[in-house]
């Protein structure tokens, strides 16, 4: 079993956001909130910056 180093954060989100992750977790689709933003995390960086074969600029 590979075991992976977790860092603690502390992150203030939009209480709508805390409502939607509250959810997803009551819905059972996550164990709990730091798994579903774990998840989401990971998939921003896959999107935006693992996945990306040459460099881009992006507008913002």
């Amino acid at each position: 079993m590979l075991l992976i180093e977790m860092k603690l954060i502390t992150v203030n989100l939009p209480e709508a956001y805390v409502n939607g992750i509250e959810k997803l977790i009551l819905e059972k689709l996550y164990p709990n909130r730091s798994e579903a933003i774990r998840i989401a995390v990971r998939d921003l960086l896959k999107r935006e910056l693992w996945s990306q074969s040459t460099p881009q600029i992006k507008a913002r």
